[in-house]
């Protein structure tokens, strides 16, 4: 627009000022005069308090799309009817995270936004979904410290319930935004977020906004004091929320704090010359600024007293049916606050904090009282719920905390009871042990799959009861329908092996075993003798990682002096027959059609790598 034109515009809406026009009237002369260029005058018209209290929740709409208009919107919430403005704000958030919603489920990118009004300057880019969201949380903050009513509960909870809703956890500069509002709203202070983290610090008008030139609530009654139970009832509202933003941001952000967890525990499991995920997190500005975040989240949380939460009412919360969404609930009891329930998935992921925090960062915090047995595998069981697929990819960060949580009560109080604890009835120890399983199976992240098939080894192992642990093993490799947990079962008997030899005694010790699993460890192939191509190529994808470690199993157990003893007499020239020859002879066949060409599909030349291996590891098992 051209300065003689932004100066005729300007001058149109100093003139046109109430009483000169009606309200609406001047509401619709700046929605078609509203751009860039005008901010700065529209300020100056803002100032006017009793202007601004009359229209300023009509003008947050329009301003909000509109670049540079943070300084407008910093003075609707200072001086506009805050009742009013807060349900516009809260309205202006829903539209907005409901359209970038929609666009994210069409495939669009942020440059498709609405451009704003008529006039909009093209020069700017169009503020994001992520900038109003700032903006608009910014706007609640002050906004709810004017507000002179006597139920200030019922207003928090609207707000809380839709910023929680809008919230893009992703994003750091909302997840400043949620920390700065919930201390603002709890009257706690801290320190900003250090220099090193600028990418989260929170830099808008909102941060250095003075309280004394606010105007008063004028709609107060200066001589009602709002109820005594309030303050209980807001911090209550407060908790639930800080649940909730830190479950939002574990599930979306890549935390690592299973594996980071686990090189601490078991440092040599640490492969050499590898960057390892603690290295990762030393060096790595943008995951620094990740964990910065999440300890902030932790330490708001702190400041709201939940790291003093009683220790029956954490068992309460993770013993009783999953609370997902409890701020969507409008029946806030104000005589009993403690009816509002907390995030489940928020408090475990808190909680798993704690603890990975007290071991990595050697932070002192007072870690949950919790064992495995009822508590970890009751809410385990619980969050897994009746899908576990869709419960575990869904929720990844929530399923992660619970590994941490099992590595470090595993680490500092053992998984498994003692045979003398009266709480032995409640112990089921193959249960607990299938759910660590169903994590390894199907978590996004390769990194948690595997801190879970080694907790998962672990229990195992701990089980004081050798006919459980055969019973399990026996179990999986039998009517599991993942091959790769198969596999980790034949891996998990080979351990069995090692350290019953080892201790010279038990079950796994000798040849008694393998009465019970020869078959399931070494199943009969013969029908792969006869196989097509296309028949033996379906059997190698379904169920490769199975026999890839059956084969070295093979290898550990027939190969030397060592082992050889622990297998029945017999049993050599059996699972040659039933097993390896036919394997073997199918493995050739199928190599030889992938390195014809004769099968096409994406994963043919690693299956061909992988049936070379097979093929060599079986032609060394001295079977005669």
């Amino acid at each position: 627009m051209a300065s003689t034109s932004t100066e005729e515009v300007v001058q149109r809406l100093r003139e046109s000022r109430p009483p000169a026009t009606d309200a609406f009237t001047y509401l619709t002369i700046i929605e078609k005069s509203l751009c860039p260029e005008i901010l700065p005058a529209l300020q100056d018209i803002l100032d006017d308090t009793e202007l601004t209290n009359d229209i300023g929740w009509d003008l947050v709409d329009m301003l909000i799309s509109v670049p540079g208009s943070s300084e407008c919107l910093e003075r609707i919430a200072r001086l506009g009817n805050p009742r009013e403005v807060i349900l516009k704000v809260l309205e202006v958030m829903d539209k907005t995270a409901a359209a970038a919603a929609r666009e994210q489920e069409q495939g669009h990118e942020h440059e498709h936004e609405e451009k704003g009004e008529e006039g909009q300057s093209s020069s700017q880019p169009p503020v994001s979904a992520n900038d109003k969201f700032v903006a608009l949380v910014g706007m609640l903050k002050i906004l709810h410290g004017r507000l002179r009513v006597k139920r200030p509960s019922r207003f928090l909870h609207t707000t809380l319930d839709t910023v929680i809703r809008a919230y893009d956890p992703t994003s750091p500069e909302a997840t400043a935004a949620i920390i700065d509002l919930t201390r603002s709203l709890s009257g706690k202070k801290r320190p900003e977020l250090p220099t090193r983290q600028s990418s989260t610090t929170l830099e808008t008008p909102f941060q250095a906004t003075d309280p004394s030139k606010t105007a008063p609530d004028p709609e107060a009654d200066n001589n009602e004091e709002p109820d005594p139970e309030e303050p209980d009832l807001i911090s209550r509202l407060l908790q639930s929320f800080i649940t909730c933003a830190i479950e939002a941001y574990v599930n979306s952000n890549n935390l690592e704090w299973a594996s980071r967890l686990l090189e601490y525990t078991v440092p040599e499991r640490i492969v050499p010359y590898r960057q390892t995920m603690m290295q990762a997190y030393n060096e790595v500005a943008e995951l620094q600024a990740m964990d910065a975040l999440v300890a902030q989240l932790a330490a708001v949380a702190g400041d709201l007293g939940l790291n003093t939460i009683a220790n029956e009412e954490v068992r309460q919360v993770f013993s009783a049916e999953p609370c997902k969404d409890p701020l969507s609930s409008d029946d806030a009891d104000p005589h009993h606050p403690e009816t509002i329930q907390l995030s489940t998935g928020g408090l475990a992921c808190l909680a798993a904090y704690w603890m990975f925090s007290s071991d990595v960062f050697e932070s002192h915090y007072q870690n949950v009282d919790i064992d495995v047995f009822p508590g970890l595998h009751v809410l385990v069981q619980n969050l897994v719920g009746d899908d576990s697929q869709v419960e575990i990819t869904s929720n990844p960060g929530t399923f992660e905390a619970l590994v941490v949580m099992a590595i470090w009560l595993d680490t500092h109080k053992g998984s498994v009871p003692a045979s003398a604890s009266p709480a032995k009835e409640e112990v089921d120890i193959m249960s607990y042990h299938h759910l660590l399983t169903l994590i390894s199976v199907f978590h996004p992240n390769v990194r948690v799959r595997n801190a879970a098939t080694f907790m998962a080894g672990s229990v195992l192992h701990a089980n004081p009861d050798e006919n459980d642990r055969l019973a399990i093993l026996e179990d999986l490799m039998e009517n599991c329908i993942f091959s790769s947990l198969q596999a980790c079962a034949v891996n998990w008997l080979k351990e069995e092996i090692i350290s019953a030899r080892e201790a010279d005694k038990g079950l796994f010790s000798g040849p008694e075993c393998f009465e019970k699993l020869q078959y399931t460890v070494f199943p009969d192939l013969g029908h792969l003798r006869d196989a097509d191509a296309s028949t033996a190529w379906e059997f190698w994808t379904q169920s490769s990682p199975f026999h890839l470690q059956v084969a070295n199993f093979a290898l550990f157990l027939f190969g030397g002096k060592d082992f050889k003893d622990a297998a029945p007499a017999g049993m050599a020239t059996a699972v040659e027959h039933r097993y390896v020859e036919p394997l073997a002879q199918a493995a050739t066949s199928l190599s030889e059609a992938l390195e014809k060409k004769e099968i096409a599909d994406p994963g043919a030349d690693e299956a061909l790598d992988q049936l070379r291996i097979l093929m060599d590891v079986l032609k060394r098992v001295p079977l005669q």
